[in-house]
């Protein structure tokens, strides 16, 4: 081919050399069976209209780019958070294989994962000696102090009992008695990868503390508990921290992946680095409450907490946007009697002054966004904190509670009053509802990439273009570092907003003496 080691090309000049396209034209001659154009022109036009949007929301049998990962994916990111942990998946390699490709371009670092190779006799006499072996392996190998045990569908399907399996591999002396193996089913075929975080947490909690909760008292080591959820901005594990230290604030930070996976380049290879101590966990019964980040998300665990370590859990919301940040601030200095410190306030009152410097730019403009629901919800309410109006708002994995509440926070404002809340709906639904209602911009990850060049396709006056916010992001490099959540956050969020919006406003005026008029710059 034409690569050479002298001269290698990425793909996007390399495609299109004569000789990658003399392959791709046999290909398409030869092997594809290909439709003629006009035909394909003429169905793709089909499936911008409203009558195939009415067909294309009464289909039961099959999902188009679900807008969700699965179970596993969210177990291995909990995993991550805690100190010199091995995330641990008891199904097929190439499953294992999928999560650590998915969270290597995402986060561009290396991602340590395992499997026990499940493999088709495993499938027909279950994998309890895969996990005996790999157990033993695992721990000789790469010499973690904890192995957190995850399944993906094969063991689900099949029936494999994690704790019976555990156990064996302990009693016959693979692992250690004592070694912390906790353990989530997980199976991929129901909930998303939020659910698979939900699981993992609530295994590592009940694996620590379930039947050691003699002598524990809420409010005994005078620290509060934040639980983030599945989260992969970062900047929102750090912005935590220094609020938290601000406001000199006790706390745990129950799973935080931030070192593990923003290592330095500095010649030392870390397969473990940071993370929430056992010790940490182990001690959280004993904090005076426990504030989940996104609690949408963290059913399971707030049963836990609130059953077993006598918790409350305050009812809050994601901490995006203003209003929101200021409610788990006051709750916080609530329940710990810490002032809210001066700091904290003046970068409020910033976020105030952007919010102004930049409303005449957002109000009015209509969003279509997707994602997970907490994000959403948080990313709904800042949308209508700025005057922007949300119009077709999706999460794949959300239930109609949450759907109740995403329509209270509509109503709320008058921003809200042309939005639709919609559930249980993929991508491919997303896509006809920006063909039919179209808005000024789609926020969502990176697969919203290819309903921004359909729509593309369909004339650039159809042209619907995506802001990236959410998970995963592949296609641009170090968003996941930013923030997302806090006043930190709603900075970002807001700036990447509003210069997108500039942004499209400069594509639009280019043509020279003709639209390039009543803007910021003269000559």
């Amino acid at each position: 081919m034409s690569q050479h080691v002298d001269n290698i090309q990425p793909s996007y000049p390399l495609f299109r050399t004569d000789e990658y396209k003399e392959n791709l034209a046999t290909k398409r001659a030869e092997y594809e069976e290909r439709h003629p154009q006009e035909q394909i022109d003429e169905v793709f036009q089909w499936t911008t209209t409203k009558e195939y949007q009415e067909l294309n929301f009464n289909r039961e049998a099959l999902t188009v780019n679900p807008a969700k990962a699965c179970q596993p994916l969210g177990a291995v990111l909990c995993a991550l958070g805690f100190e010199k942990t091995m995330p641990y998946v008891h199904g097929s390699q190439g499953c294992v294989a999928y999560f650590r490709t998915y969270f290597n371009r995402h986060f561009k670092e290396p991602v340590a994962c395992v499997s026990d190779s499940m493999t088709e006799d495993a499938a027909v006499f279950g994998g309890q000696k895969n996990m005996f072996a790999g157990l033993e392996n695992v721990k000789a190998l790469y010499q973690p102090d904890m192995i957190a045990v995850s399944t993906t569908c094969m063991a689900e399907v099949i029936g494999d009992d994690l704790n019976a399996f555990i156990g064996n591999a302990k009693k016959e002396g693979h692992i250690e008695q004592d070694f912390p193996t906790p353990f989530a089913h997980t199976p991929s075929f129901v909930g998303s990868h939020t659910t698979g975080w939900d699981n993992m947490f609530e295994g590592i909690a009940r694996y620590f503390t379930l039947n050691f909760m003699e002598g524990k008292e809420a409010g005994s080591n005078g620290k509060i508990n934040f639980v983030p959820g599945f989260e992969t901005y970062l900047g929102n594990f750090r912005m935590i921290h220094r609020m938290m230290k601000e406001m000199s604030v006790d706390y745990s930070l129950l799973s935080d992946p931030t070192e593990v996976l923003d290592t330095p380049a500095d010649g030392h290879f870390r397969m473990y680095a940071g993370g929430t101590t056992m010790d940490e966990v182990k001690d959280a019964p004993n904090a005076y409450d426990t504030i989940l980040l996104q609690p949408w998300q963290l059913e399971k665990t707030k049963k836990y907490v609130q059953n077993t370590w006598k918790h409350d859990v305050p009812k809050l919301n994601i901490p995006m946007g203003l209003e929101w940040t200021d409610e788990l601030l006051m709750k916080v200095s609530e329940i710990t009697g810490k002032p809210i410190p001066e700091s904290l306030e003046k970068e409020r009152g910033r976020l105030v002054d952007m919010m102004t410097d930049s409303h005449a730019w957002l109000h009015g403009k209509k969003f279509a966004l997707y994602g997970d629901a907490d994000f959403v919800l948080g990313m709904v309410k800042f949308l209508l904190e700025l005057g922007a109006e949300p119009t077709e708002i999706l999460v794949n994995h959300a239930n109609k509670r949450w759907k109740k509440a995403c329509e209270a926070v509509l109503e709320a404002s008058p921003y809200g009053k042309n939005s639709t809340v919609h559930i249980g709906k993929d991508l491919w639904h997303f896509r006809s509802l920006v063909f039919t209602n179209k808005p000024d911009f789609m926020i969502g990850n990176s697969y919203g990439k290819f309903i921004q060049r359909d729509t593309f396709y369909k004339g650039e006056e159809f042209e619907v273009p995506l802001i990236r916010i959410g998970f995963p992001i592949f296609d641009r490099h170090h968003l996941h570092r930013m923030t997302t959540l806090g006043y930190e956050g709603a900075m970002y969020i807001l700036t990447t907003l509003v210069n997108a919006v500039l942004e499209q406003l400069d594509k639009e005026t280019k043509g020279m003496g003709t639209t390039d008029y009543n803007y910021d710059l003269i000559r």
